[in-house]
């Protein structure tokens, strides 16, 4: 039994129900199966989680099962990805990796068998008669003119379709269920079509027919003993059909499906079709551009693994549908970074300050944590010398409030990890542009604060002799509706427009130059930010900003709910 302080859910309480009844011979087996026509996303890690979790939890086994039944989108490139960002989550399937297409004679066995026993026909109407013949929700369906040849014939024309005989969409075989059940998917749903003139990436052209998902699902559950068989609510309705396949073959197990809530986020579309045309279409750079909602996508801006799954700890697994906040994606983000990430300075708008009274050729060696709450993991130096960078939003001349705690003309400030310096005299060019900060600083105070004096805060900042260049990409969100689906309209019209901006001649400390690609630091006082593990902009590292320090979309709704 699983730990009774590990959280619980309906799915859970089902098992439970089953291992106490000695159901599956008190076995726990389920299956993670996606289709290998797209990168994974965050919805799709939802399942993970629940799926190799309860295996875990339960000392049960999942397998990794691709649903490799529609050749025209599918290809080795995806299944790889797929393989990828599981693995990245945490999750490990051993020798349990399966193909759908592994079971493709098994299948057309079956259907044979359906065939033989009166439950299956060749139909020769086309997919638009097929939906007219298929009536509403409210008017039963009218039965297909085919649907009463004989058992030898529908043998025979099946046995050509495999044969290749017949063009593409000349003929289907379709169960022979109900016509007039009230649910339209016991109305004689098709279960094979033919598909030519593609390579399938497992069968090559072996087979030119191709099973329908509702009839191969089941059947590859059954094969595998998997005994709980987990599903989004959308096939809730398709259950039926689920059991009925398996009710009407010869095979000696039969699965449970029981459906959940799928992962609705703000902010996101988790659409394949959507996120494929988001790609083809050029509106982002590729399945694993950061702003996307793929695990490979989010992996390159720097979410975590362990992030994403206390994600879907906090969510939950329900059968309501249901929108989740962006900011609790972010919120699990922040609080795995901020206790893992390390502390690095970076001055993203570079202001040039010069110490006058710091001698020229003097460098010295400063001593800074790591990690500030986190003694184990070191320190590390920074130079200090005459010249450095500050944040040109860290000084004004007039403090506009006084809420400002950064430098101004006359005051003084502590450089982090440094000493106090005092602006001394602001040089701008001849357009009135600030270029320049004359500065003088305080040898006694390094470490220290001397009494009496008041200091207006502390900034951070970077050698301008020892830093490095680099480009930094702040990344936001990519739509600007939280439900981008649901607006009406072209949901490509919420696109937001400032989902990237790059910011080129950033200085960072030179700690940052030799550091493995994508490592998540948190830059202090600006966010945390990866080390992009792809690009390299003109010999400069390149860092994508991960999550900021704080949920300032979170202000913003909040602001405009209030006007």
């Amino acid at each position: 039994m699983i730990d009774k302080a590990a959280p619980t859910n309906f799915i859970r309480q089902i098992i439970e129900a089953d291992l106490a009844a000695g159901r599956h011979g008190g076995r726990v087996a389920t299956r993670f199966p996606p289709e290998p026509n797209g990168y994974l996303h965050i919805g799709h890690a939802k399942s993970i989680v629940l799926n190799f979790g309860i295996a875990e939890d339960y000392h049960g086994t999942c397998n990794l099962r691709f649903d490799d039944t529609n050749p025209h989108r599918e290809n080795a490139e995806f299944v790889e990805a797929i393989q990828r960002d599981v693995r990245w989550l945490g999750y490990d399937w051993g020798e349990r990796l399966y193909f759908a297409s592994d079971y493709f004679e098994q299948l057309y066995d079956f259907a044979v068998e359906l065939i033989d026993k009166g439950l299956a026909f060749v139909c020769d109407l086309s997919a638009e008669e097929i939906r007219e013949h298929r009536g509403t929700l409210t008017e039963p369906g009218r039965e297909s003119p085919y649907r009463n040849r004989s058992i030898a014939e529908n043998r025979e024309l099946f046995a050509r379709m495999r044969a290749g005989e017949f063009e593409d969409g000349a003929r289907v075989l379709r169960a022979r269920i109900d016509m007039a059940s009230p649910n339209i998917n016991l109305r004689d749903p098709t279960l094979y079509r033919i598909r030519h003139g593609v390579i399938h990436h497992q069968t090559g052209e072996e087979w030119c027919i191709y099973p329908m998902y509702d009839f191969t699902h089941p059947i590859s559950d059954a094969l595998e003993g998997i005994t709980h068989s987990l599903c989004t609510l959308e096939f809730e309705d398709h259950r039926p059909l689920y059991d009925w396949v398996l009710d009407n073959i010869s095979i000696n197990c039969h699965p449970q499906q029981i459906e959940f809530s799928r992962l609705n986020l703000e902010y996101t579309v988790v659409s394949k079709r959507k996120l494929t045309q988001l790609v083809e279409e050029g509106h982002v750079e590729g399945w694993d551009d950061p702003r996307m909602p793929t695990l490979a996508g989010m992996r390159r801006r720097g979410y975590t693994p362990a992030s994403i799954r206390e994600f879907c700890r906090r969510i939950g697994v329900t059968k309501s549908e249901g929108m989740v906040e962006m900011g609790v994606l972010e919120d699990a983000l922040r609080q795995d970074l901020n206790a893992n990430a390390e502390r690095r300075m970076a001055v993203l708008h570079p202001l040039k300050v010069v110490i006058t009274n710091y001698p020229e050729e003097r460098v010295e060696e400063l001593t800074a944590a790591n990690h500030p709450q986190d003694e184990s993991r070191g320190t590390r130096t920074i130079p200090f010398c005459r010249e450095i960078y500050i944040d040109a939003a860290d000084f004004m001349e007039v403090a506009p409030n006084k809420k400002f705690k950064r430098l101004v003309a006359g005051g003084e400030v502590r450089l982090r990890n440094s000493y106090v310096i005092r602006c001394d005299e602001v040089i701008k060019d001849a357009d009135g542009e600030l270029i320049e900060l004359r500065c003088s600083y305080d040898p006694d105070t390094l470490g220290a604060n001397p009494e009496g004096r008041k200091v207006r805060g502390v900034i951070h900042w970077v050698s301008a002799r020892h830093a490095i260049e680099a480009e930094v990409r702040l990344y936001d969100r990519l739509f600007r509706h939280p439900t981008p689906d649901a607006v009406g309209g072209d949901f490509l019209e919420q696109l937001n427009p400032e989902s990237v901006l790059t910011l080129t001649g950033c200085r960072l400390e030179p700690a940052l130059a030799d550091t493995e690609a994508g490592t998540v630091y948190q830059f202090e006082r600006e966010g945390y930010f990866c080390r992009d593990p792809l690009d390299t902009a003109a010999g400069q590292p390149v860092f994508n900003r991960t999550v900021t320090l704080r949920d300032t979309w979170a202000k913003i709704e909040q602001q405009q709910k209030g006007s």
